[in-house]
């Protein structure tokens, strides 16, 4: 369910992605991509602690 879930979601934002502008996704990729780094980094350091 999840990955069905996920493409799904990747089809929408492909999707979304070919009708706006390029300094629009590129703000809109370098959020994204920061908003993950952050999770990860999280995740890690929370990962870390628990052991």
């Amino acid at each position: 369910m999840i990955l069905l879930s996920a493409l799904v979601a990747m089809g929408i934002l492909t999707g979304t992605a070919a009708h706006t502008s390029l300094p629009v996704f590129l703000t809109a990729s370098a959020a994204i991509t920061a908003w993950l780094l952050a999770f990860g980094a999280r995740e890690g350091i929370a990962r870390l602690r628990h052991r």
